[in-house]
């Protein structure tokens, strides 16, 4: 579970987020929204502790910038952070030793294979599209098995394909306990996956509905998004 509690985050005499306190549970996609400016970037640089913050942030009730939250807890940024000269696999391999992971070659080969990397196991990461580049980075963050993943734009540069297989992978993460947080701009490429959504503006979360209660409000998440933001 990710909790945050309280968090704020200052430049100078700028607010940038305001005091902002939400959780995403084991077994939930929540997904952040907000206009250009509305502190989504803030707030996750927070969370994977980029960012100096006040306030609180836990993962799974440890500390974020612990070690021990860091071994449970995945991001995959908006751009993709490869290295220029290691290889697909040699960008696995590192992250297996990071984090310790015993017999992950199979995991490997089933992620690579999954995301159409297969036959890019031996390619440099500056040799890479970025579309590649963002999936490198993807089967990088489902390697370690996280507790709680966060991801940022993470259809941004991928091939329909990629981004069908991706929405399945959000499934799957819900379905095995771990708490999802995805940051986006494209509301219809979330529609039918999220559970809760968290709407920010102006460093603020303004509101937070359940799918369930959206349905009972009858509109889009779309149709609500415009009318929290621009309303």
């Amino acid at each position: 579970m990710l909790k945050v509690k309280n968090l704020t985050k200052q430049y100078d005499k700028t607010i940038a987020v305001n005091n902002i306190s939400f959780d995403v549970l084991g077994g939930e996609i929540a997904v952040l929204l907000g206009p250009n400016g509305a502190g989504k970037s803030t707030t996750i640089k927070c969370i994977t502790g980029l960012l100096k913050y006040t306030g609180e942030i836990d993962i799974n009730n440890l500390h974020n910038t612990s070690i021990e939250a860091k071994n449970i807890f995945a991001y995959v940024p908006e751009t993709p952070a490869l290295y220029d000269m290691l290889t697909v696999a040699e960008h696995m391999e590192f992250i297996a030793q990071a984090y310790k992971i015993d017999d992950f070659e199979e995991k490997t080969k089933e992620l690579l294979e999954r995301f159409d990397l297969a036959d890019k196991r031996d390619k440099l990461g500056k040799e890479l599209s970025k579309g590649m580049q963002q999936k490198v980075s993807i089967c990088c963050a489902l390697l370690i098995h996280p507790k709680v993943i966060l991801f940022d734009e993470p259809m941004m540069g991928l091939d329909p394909k990629a981004i069908k297989e991706l929405k399945s992978v959000f499934l799957e993460l819900r379905n095995k306990g771990c708490g999802v947080l995805i940051s986006t701009h494209i509301i219809d490429s979330i529609e039918d996956i999220w559970d809760k959504t968290l709407i920010m503006k102006d460093g603020k979360i303004v509101l937070a509905p359940s799918r369930q209660e959206l349905q009972l409000s009858g509109e889009s998440l779309e149709e609500l998004f415009f009318k929290v933001t621009e309303g």
